[in-house]
């Protein structure tokens, strides 16, 4: 366990949308024409969530604890990521403080989904939904954002010493 009280991570993702896929974001199946690639479900942002997390507790990132070329995470719920990358930290003595996030898409408007993405994050790593923020944005279609060729995510998490 680290003799500081608190930390800070730091956390960002980024998949291509395609046809032929789902949109998952924030653990939530989104309705749209295209979804993320990826080796699992491709939810950016519960990906940057997990690297702010495994980043705040200097414990390497997403990739390290669960490698694309793994066959176990092959078409993984990302939920069953964050559960786990919360007992890693869990069992290292940390909790969560609080999680603020930003989803960077073009299209669909996520704004509507917001409350349910931080419930269903909320419900997954054992807090409040008011310990999750997530905000949406655009990049004015600029970029590969703003042609609608992939969606990014970034976030910033503070974790605590657990109590005892």
């Amino acid at each position: 366990m680290r003799n500081c009280p608190f930390r800070i991570g730091f956390g960002y993702d980024v998949h291509q949308l395609v046809e032929g896929r789902e949109l998952w974001l924030g653990g939530i199946k989104i309705d749209h024409s295209l979804g993320l690639l990826g080796h699992s479900d491709a939810d950016v942002l519960i990906h940057a969530i997990c690297d702010a997390l495994l980043g705040a507790a200097c414990m390497r990132d997403i990739g390290y604890h669960f490698p694309d070329t793994a066959e176990e995470t092959d078409g993984i719920d990302s939920k069953i990521l964050l559960a786990k990358t919360m007992q890693l930290l869990r069992d290292e003595g940390y909790e969560l403080g609080n999680i603020d996030a930003t989803v960077c898409a073009e299209r669909p408007k996520l704004n509507p989904h917001i409350p349910e993405m931080q419930q269903c994050l909320a419900d997954v790593i054992g807090c409040t939904p008011g310990q999750v923020s997530i905000k949406a944005t655009t990049t004015e279609k600029l970029g590969f954002t703003g042609r609608q060729e992939g969606i990014s995510a970034y976030a910033v998490v503070l974790i605590t010493v657990a109590t005892p």
